[in-house]
């Protein structure tokens, strides 16, 4: 693989108008390969001089037209590193999330992407499970049901098997685990679980009564747990040069005939029935008014004066 090569993973996973949808990509960083796929949350810095923030990947596309290959992600911050600052109702593993999602080419976000980010020290420690039982996942096929539990509930049921197979061809199962952003609910029902999990093996973790609970299964020991419940204007960061809002996709299908609602429908009804009794009034009318060419009466002769 070239340097400075971008290379889908994968098949696509959509088609609409010059769009082409896929579910993964692969560049080198440091000499080192490295796969990001959708639903993957990492770091990410817009500019040298900006602080580090968490990018969670939700769409990936090439632009038949233009060639380009795109991406749309969604940036965290810490509270601290917004224009309102951190305040004492915001908790100790809160991020607060960018209103507006960012567009940048695939060769701009891999330049935003912090390939070492050893030295974050905020969100919560995520329960690791002991090398034993990740060991006896691969020998069981419980690794696969993780996996499949995954992408029902984390990346809308897309089938991922082709990304993890290359994944693990480069032993990066869960380079995109390393920092997960929960909402405010699952972050809560996931402390739920730990309290009435503590003092219990940590193979629990993985039984899908508890992953449906709001159990984490991290099968590394790095993996850091934060969660969002707010958004925020960021107009500085719009104005970066490497965002590139006018490849957005146009989704809109063809305009659907508007639904008419049901005073509307009243209406036409009561419409449809009057000109029915007008039209059937003036046809009884019509048979009053034309003799009946068969009867008696119309069969006497005209008086001649």
């Amino acid at each position: 693989m070239e340097p400075n090569s971008r290379k889908w993973v994968g098949s696509s996973c959509g088609l609409h108008g010059p769009y082409i949808f896929y579910k993964a990509f692969k560049f080198t960083q440091d000499g080192k390969p490295r796969i990001l796929s959708l639903g993957d949350f990492f770091f990410v810095r817009c500019k040298p001089e900006n602080p580090i923030c968490i990018a969670e990947l939700q769409l990936l596309w090439e632009e038949r037209t233009s060639k380009q290959l795109l991406s749309s992600s969604k940036l965290y911050f810490l509270p601290e590193d917004t224009p309102q600052g951190r305040t004492v109702n915001h908790g100790e593993h809160e991020v607060i999330a960018m209103s507006e999602k960012v567009i940048v080419r695939l060769d701009d976000l891999v330049k935003w992407t912090v390939p070492d980010v050893s030295g974050w020290a905020h969100g919560l420690k995520a329960e690791p499970l002991k090398p034993s039982v990740v060991r006896e996942l691969g020998t069981n096929g419980r690794r696969e049901a993780l996996h499949r539990y995954r992408e029902s509930t984390l990346t809308s049921g897309l089938n991922f098997k082709d990304v993890q197979r290359e994944r693990a061809q480069l032993g990066q199962e869960e380079d995109g685990r390393k920092v997960l952003v929960l909402s405010y609910p699952q972050y809560c029902r996931y402390r739920s679980v730990l309290a009435r999990l503590r003092e219990q093996p940590s193979s629990l973790l993985i039984d899908h009564t508890v992953l449906a609970l709001g159990g984490i299964a991290a099968l590394g020991g790095t993996t850091k747990i934060l969660y969002c419940r707010d958004t925020f204007e960021h107009p500085a960061l719009l104005k970066n040069e490497s965002i590139c809002d006018e490849f957005a996709p146009n989704l809109k299908g063809r305009p659907r005939k508007k639904k008419l609602s049901v005073s509307q429908k009243k209406d036409s009804q009561c419409q449809g029935q009057g000109q029915g009794s007008s039209g059937s009034t003036q046809g009884s009318a019509a048979a009053v008014a034309a003799p009946d060419p068969c009867s008696p009466e119309s069969k006497i002769p005209a008086k001649v004066t």
